[in-house]
């Protein structure tokens, strides 16, 4: 079986294949199927993967000066004329969340906990 990003790639030259139409929605969809049937046959996702599911939100919301509870795809759509835009883009931004610098990620737990102790000082 393919790994998410060897797939992705696939994806990318010929969506209409994959998705039915190049669509950022249907992308995200796709891809949380992906990540279910891997799970339900026992196959334990790569490192690349692991960041990917855990840090992409985090890293596009920072990205993108965005702060929402909305999904990833729903952000990029924020920044976007339309799906097909969107789906363009976040090919844009995968490039950028592979090639990032590590360190300087933000964990989504302290994020949200940063977040919260702004509030009560507002």
């Amino acid at each position: 079986m393919s790994t998410l990003f060897e797939l992705l790639e696939k994806i990318k030259s010929k969506p209409g294949l994959y998705l039915g139409t190049a669509s950022i929605t249907n992308l995200r969809m796709f891809i949380l199927g992906y990540r279910f049937a891997r799970s339900e046959v026992g196959i334990n996702n790569t490192e690349a993967e692991i960041d990917f599911y855990k840090n992409f939100q985090p890293w596009l919301q920072n990205r993108l000066s965005i702060r929402t509870v909305n999904a990833w795809d729903k952000i990029i759509l924020l920044t976007c004329i339309d799906e097909k835009a969107g789906f363009d883009y976040f090919f844009q931004l995968l490039d950028e969340f592979i090639q990032r610098d590590k360190t300087q990620d933000i964990d989504p737990m302290l994020a949200a906990s940063t977040v919260q102790n702004t509030d009560k000082v507002a």
